[in-house]
């Protein structure tokens, strides 16, 4: 057996030799244990390559490095797999989704779709068309579903064309829950008919272009509430109305003038065999007003405001060319015309809505096509016009010469 005094020697080691041995020793037993989690990195191991630490290090850091890469997914798989995981979630929120929620909506009627159909069935209606026709549209749905007992909903086309003007209340139906319905398509004419009070079917989504009084008119005080104005755009319409001076002088009476052209100039006289207003037309129905009222001002917007310029008599300083005619975003030139007491309207559903809000008295162009025109089959006067409106005879004689 080896006495003690021989292990300590040859621990502790005698002269250069043995320092040099104690410093790059590790031995079995550590004279403290590791203090830190580097401390344990740091205890080298046993075997050959114990006694060259320097140059394993290297070695073992590539070959680590080698086997995370081997076994952790790329970079772009983390991203596939994420982009996967967050269009999963957007589909299942979007499918609980009944009403888009937006800042002109009345909060009220923010709600979630409900997870199964609603049971005794709804009405939607197809958004097609401008401003004009989608109000036609709204409004028709509103009466007919009403009339129809049942829920009416909106699609979302029409609440982004209509909801940063008006302070609309019919719910959203978001496109995702409407793929989901077994729709029963139910056309309709422009004009109110007895059938239309007894539509069959559940889930009935109606088509064509509706914009007439028939249809709506004995709730004339809540679809003038369902198109009131937001306050802003209707304080930007009165701030510009109350700057207005004819021949230095206030206003007391004001006449919105909406004269569409337009496609109109080309549509009518070569498809519907019909005219669009003239200089003379506008000028009689001006004229009309100018013997009714003390100092009226003409507000006039149009999509043919250059054409307005050169043929309306501006010279007695009563026209105001306001309107900046762009279709794309008319809530200027449509809260202008609304917020005015009287209209001169031409032909279009634009005019229409801006005279039957504004309310006061209107001028339309009247029998402005031939008497075999095929837009009679789609139009019919007396449900397009109010029968208090005041209609002057349109000029077709241009049409006569072909």
């Amino acid at each position: 057996m080896e006495a003690p005094e021989d292990r300590l020697a040859r621990w502790v080691g005698v002269g250069c030799c043995k320092k040099e041995a104690l410093a790059w020793s590790w031995g079995p037993l550590a004279a403290t244990p590791p203090r830190t989690a580097w401390d344990k990195r740091a205890v080298a191991p046993q075997g050959p390559a114990a006694g060259q630490p320097r140059a394993a290090w290297p070695r073992r850091l590539k070959a680590a490095t080698r086997t995370f890469w081997a076994t952790c997914p790329s970079l772009s798989t983390v991203f596939f797999l994420f982009v996967i995981f967050m269009v999963s979630i957007i589909f299942h929120c979007r499918q609980r989704l009944a009403l888009v929620p937006n800042p002109w909506a009345s909060p009220g009627h923010l709600v979630l779709v409900p997870g199964h159909l609603p049971p005794g069935g709804m009405f939607t209606i197809n958004a097609k068309g401008r401003l004009g026709n989608q109000m036609g549209e709204y409004a028709t749905l509103y009466a007919l579903a009403r009339m129809n007992g049942r829920p009416a909903f909106i699609p979302p086309e029409m609440h982004s064309t209509l909801a940063p003007i008006f302070r609309i209340t019919l719910p959203v139906l978001h496109a995702s829950t409407a793929r989901r319905i077994p729709w029963q398509n139910y056309h309709l004419n422009d004009w109110m008919e007895e059938r239309y009070r007894h539509i069959p079917g559940e889930y009935v989504r109606l088509t064509g272009y509706p914009c007439s009084w028939t249809f709506y008119h004995h709730l004339r005080t809540e679809i003038l509430r369902e198109f009131t104005l937001h306050n802003h755009v209707r304080e930007e319409a009165q701030d510009f109305l109350r700057g207005l001076r004819v021949n230095g002088s206030r206003p007391s009476t004001y006449v919105g003038v909406h004269v569409r052209r337009g496609d109109y100039v080309h549509v009518m006289p070569n498809v519907w065999k019909g005219v669009v207003a003239d200089r003379r037309y506008l000028e009689q129905a001006l004229d009309w007003f100018r013997a009714r009222y003390r100092s009226p001002v003409f507000v006039v917007s149009s999509n043919g405001m250059a054409w307005c310029r050169e043929n309306i008599n501006a010279s007695r300083g009563d026209v105001v060319f306001a309107g900046n005619g762009i279709e794309g975003s008319p809530a200027k030139d449509f809260a202008l015309l609304t917020q005015c007491n009287h209209t001169v309207m031409t032909i279009g559903t634009f005019g229409i809505w801006a005279a039957y809000l504004a309310g006061g008295e209107t001028i339309y162009l009247a029998n402005y096509t031939l008497p075999d025109s095929p837009f009679l089959k789609l139009f019919k006067p007396e449900a397009a016009f109010l029968p208090e409106w005041i209609g002057i005879e349109a000029d077709l004689s241009p049409l006569l010469k072909h």
